[in-house]
């Protein structure tokens, strides 16, 4: 008897990754850009959204196409195409939410570069890392899986001076990924978005992240540890705000204050300002594949459903698919491997 895989956990925790994040970017569209100071004065404290997000969301929609083509094994070459295939989702409605160095990296690819060039002269951004959550389903329970294939992806957007982007995309993939065990808890979410990253490449983003992690214990308080990082800006903050550096960390911050909760990491993310569309979609992505869509507010899923141009719930089907298919794959493989090893 064939299961039907929308009862399944883990199409609910695809579905719950894609609507957290999908919630979270729109949330936070109002209040991006903003101090937190300026946010309490224009709307007090920001618990809804109006729209079906930024940037964020068309990524995410982009590299989820690439990956369920390749039967989940997409590469930088596999989304580069996409971006090809589907370019009036990046030069549409929602060009001016995009970050400079997409569009570039659009028009090199488009008329003179390879996918593997095509980074080159970007700026630090989280163009890679807030909407990498795709590849985290795809690798579902495999984070280091899920951290190795993040790497590559992120290069099509981050290299050379700016690597440390891919390090943050890495870290968000893994902890998707982890977020699908079954017996997944924050704790073991955290753990898992610093461990796959490279160690010695990556020391600036796991000090980063040690720092926000951190204040986060001592304070546990989301308003003081806010108002903190805005005092002591020099180690929490970069002078991009949109700089993986600081999203990544202050994301992660956020699903620990938040205890994984789907409602407060949005709302935290986006009350938070800085890049709060950003960090209020990675945020409520990790925090949506740890609680599965039954922890999302039904309004907020209804909503979803009016506003959104992409059908969430037949993307985490088809995603869930592809999850099947790339784990099948490397069972395969590993059942080839062992034939080998048995071969006298």
């Amino acid at each position: 008897m064939q299961t039907d895989l929308r009862s399944t956990l883990l199409y609910r925790k695809a579905l719950g990754c894609l609507l957290g994040g999908l919630i979270g970017d729109a949330m936070g569209t109002p209040t991006e850009g903003k101090d937190y100071r300026e946010i309490e004065a224009r709307f007090g404290w920001v618990d809804d959204f109006a729209t079906d997000g930024t940037d964020d969301t068309v990524m995410k929609n982009l590299l989820a196409e690439a990956l369920i083509r390749t039967g989940g094994h997409a590469t930088m070459d596999a989304w580069a195409q996409v971006w090809l295939d589907r370019w009036d989702s990046i030069f549409g409605p929602k060009q001016a939410k995009f970050f400079i160095s997409v569009l570039h990296t659009a028009h090199k690819l488009k008329r003179h570069c390879t996918p593997r060039l095509a980074a080159l002269g970007n700026m630090p951004s989280s163009s890679s890392a807030m909407c990498i959550s795709p590849v985290g389903i795809v690798n579902a329970a495999n984070p280091r899986a899920a951290a190795m294939q993040a790497y590559n992806l992120a290069a099509l957007i981050h290299t050379h001076d700016v690597g440390f982007c891919q390090d943050g995309a890495a870290s968000m993939a893994a902890a998707v990924a982890a977020a699908f065990a079954p017996d997944a808890t924050v704790a073991s979410v955290l753990d898992a978005a610093t461990r796959y990253i490279e160690p010695l490449s990556g020391r600036e983003m796991l000090d980063a992240i040690e720092r926000a992690l951190t204040l986060a214990r001592s304070s546990n308080d989301y308003v003081a540890f806010r108002a903190h990082i805005y005092a002591d800006a020099d180690r929490f903050l970069q002078r991009v705000i949109c700089d993986s550096r600081e999203t990544v960390p202050l994301t992660l911050a956020i699903v620990l204050l938040a205890e994984g909760d789907v409602q407060r990491s949005v709302m935290y993310g986006a009350n938070l300002g800085r890049d709060a569309d950003t960090i209020a979609s990675m945020a409520g992505a990790i925090a949506g594949a740890l609680g599965g869509a039954e922890a999302v507010p039904t309004e907020w899923a209804d909503k979803t459903r009016r506003l959104c141009a992409q059908d969430q719930e037949q993307l985490a089907l088809d995603l869930a698919r592809t999850a099947i298919a790339r784990q099948l794959d490397q069972s395969a493989a590993a059942q080839r491997l062992e034939m080998l090893y048995r071969t006298p």
